[in-house]
């Protein structure tokens, strides 16, 4: 029996090499292999979940975008119909020029707009459409503030702060952007500076800077005081 035993053991000791834990260690691996299999699923269900998301985000702003488009638009139409009555202006959407090709992929549709472009006509709605470059300055001032009137008609703030908006305009633009200051001054508080009397035929509050002793002074005038003001400052401008 002693042999045999010897025997078993010099047998046995060919196998030293072996790792005794080898077992222990594969359940422990195998443990952790289906915790990771099971997190992994996890992320893969929340990566889904987050891929959707963003699919209804990027609809959403898709949506927006052509939303406050159309209704920024349609007031810039409107607006500078007010300001020049024979005009004619629209808002163009600018898109990537590779977008011909016709994709519905809307994960990347509000990628496709670029800027907005500005089209305006001054003598009729059939005439020839001009761009921004093609204007002269009183012409920028007028499609300027057309599109911020358009603009505080979809989202109106609380206060405008206009420094001499009207000086390269003439005559009858400078009545015109008045009386659409005075329109929207129901909705919104504005506050202008201005050497001409137009913008003085609505104004509600009179304010004059005058320069004393290399100081300038702000004094509450009256309407009269303020026309006198302009009158001079244009007689002798």
């Amino acid at each position: 029996m002693f042999k045999e035993m010897e025997k078993a053991n010099s047998h046995l000791k060919k196998y030293s090499h072996v790792n005794k834990k080898a077992l222990d260690q594969f359940m422990s691996f195998s443990d952790q292999k289906e915790k990771l299999v099971k997190r992994k699923e996890e992320l893969d269900r929340g990566d889904e979940k987050i891929k959707e998301l963003m699919l209804v985000l990027e609809q959403r702003k898709y949506e927006a975008i052509e939303f406050t488009f159309k209704q920024v638009s349609k007031y810039f139409s409107e607006v500078f119909h007010k300001l020049v009555p024979s005009g004619h202006a629209q808002l163009v959407m600018r898109r990537n020029e590779d977008e011909a090709g016709g994709s519905q992929d809307v994960e990347s549709d509000s990628d496709k707009f670029t800027g907005v472009g500005i089209r305006v006509s001054f003598t009729g709605r059939n005439a020839e459409m001009r761009e921004m470059n093609q204007l002269s300055g009183g012409q920028k001032s007028l499609v300027a503030l057309g599109l911020i009137f358009s603009i505080q008609k979809c989202d109106p703030a609380p206060f405008y702060l206009f420094d001499e908006i009207d000086q390269a305009l003439d005559s009858q633009h400078r009545m015109a952007v008045a009386d659409m200051i005075h329109e929207l001054s129901r909705d919104a508080q504005f506050i202008t500076t201005t050497f001409r009397p137009e913008l003085l035929v609505h104004a509600n509050k009179f304010y004059g800077v005058k320069f004393r002793n290399k100081v300038s002074h702000v004094e509450c005038v009256s309407r009269e005081e303020a026309a006198d003001f302009v009158e001079d400052d244009t007689t002798h401008g």
